[in-house]
């Protein structure tokens, strides 16, 4: 499996890329993928597309998501995001363009395409970056979240006033890798219809997020 990744994250990040735990990491999707073939998500050559989508110079914003969508179609390398023809939205990103909707006011967009986001500097990273299809968390600890984990923590350090969107327990556990002095931390529950209405609408995360860009003296993010 080639590993092209953004030439600002891939010289940030060489060092973690030349470890023993990521190469192997590596061989093992690569098998999936050959074994598998087109029943992994995404596509192989989206793997890295949350990085390539949005530099490492351009983060202002970074939403973390689980896994990529297990279903035939969906998954884009984005977290939370889905391709532009899928419709109806699933249901945690509808929720989510629920709150954005009561936050902020903003009407539905047409499409569940969240790459408009990235483009802005909203890193959506997922925690574990391959699926295999109709099975949520099937590449669950073979080494993605210990390379995830690297990069939440050379966000962390390496920038300054960042924003971070920790929705769910899982995300919420991260919360130990960032430097809450240098940089907003909002977490939440889960998106999902089973936790939604106990604390995710209403957040506000969103208008939350923009005023802090705001008083940073950053572009806010047109949600």
């Amino acid at each position: 499996m080639n590993l092209q990744i953004e030439a600002s994250w891939n010289g940030l990040l060489k060092n973690e890329l030349e470890q023993k735990y990521f190469l192997e990491l590596l061989e093992k999707v690569k098998h999936f993928y050959q074994e598998d073939q087109g029943k992994i998500y995404p596509k192989k050559k989206e793997v890295f597309r949350a990085f390539d989508v949005c530099p490492f110079e351009k983060v202002k914003v970074v939403i973390l998501g689980q896994d990529p969508y297990p279903t035939r179609g969906y998954a884009n390398g984005l977290s939370f995001s889905v391709n532009g023809d899928v419709q109806p939205f699933p249901k945690s990103l509808n929720n989510i363009f629920k709150e954005i909707h009561s936050d902020l006011g903003l009407a539905f967009p047409e499409n569940g395409d969240l790459t408009r986001w990235a483009e802005q500097g909203v890193l959506l990273l997922n925690t574990v970056l391959t699926v295999e299809e109709g099975s949520p968390d099937s590449h669950k600890g073979i080494g993605w979240e210990k390379f995830t984990n690297a990069v939440i923590e050379l966000l962390s350090d390496q920038k300054q006033g960042l924003v971070f969107m920790l929705w769910g327990a899982k995300a919420t556990a991260k919360r130990t890798l960032i430097n809450e002095d240098k940089h907003m931390v909002l977490s939440s529950v889960h998106p999902s219809p089973l936790s939604a209405y106990r604390g995710f609408f209403g957040c506000k995360h969103f208008s939350k997020a923009n005023d802090y860009l705001n008083e940073n003296n950053l572009p806010v993010i047109d949600w």
